[in-house]
């Protein structure tokens, strides 16, 4: 669903996640949460700011310089999930590297491609 209508995510139970894609390769960059303030910052700049209980209301790259541009903006079908794809002005982990997935911490991998994760998966039954 695109925002071009005015719709906006469902902020009635909470945070909407935020999934944050390179506009060009596809690639996931990260995952926040956003809420209504953030939202709205958002679609009003154009770069992807974001909500957490820790630090409030925050830009990404006001510290780093490591802005995400927004080039477009999707909601799921359930209004419940936000996607950003973007271009970013540099790395988009705190971390320093390109995406948060590509940090290092619990990534496996081998010959044979990613290390699925064990069980179902949440609302796959």
């Amino acid at each position: 669903m695109s925002v071009n209508d005015g719709v906006a995510p469902d902020f009635s139970r909470g945070l909407a996640a935020a999934v944050v894609q390179d506009a060009d390769s596809g690639e996931v960059l990260m995952v926040a949460y956003m809420d209504q303030e953030a939202w709205a910052r958002t679609l009003e700049t154009r770069r992807a700011w974001f909500h957490s209980r820790k630090r409030g209301l925050w830009e990404k790259g006001a510290t780093s310089g490591n802005y995400l541009d927004v080039v477009e903006v999707r909601l799921d079908c359930d209004r419940d999930a936000v996607l950003l794809r973007v271009r970013a002005r540099g790395p988009a982990c705190h971390t320093g590297a390109r995406s948060c997935f590509d940090a290092g911490g619990a990534n496996q991998q081998d010959e044979s491609g990613p290390v699925p994760a064990e069980g179902p998966v949440a609302g796959s039954g």
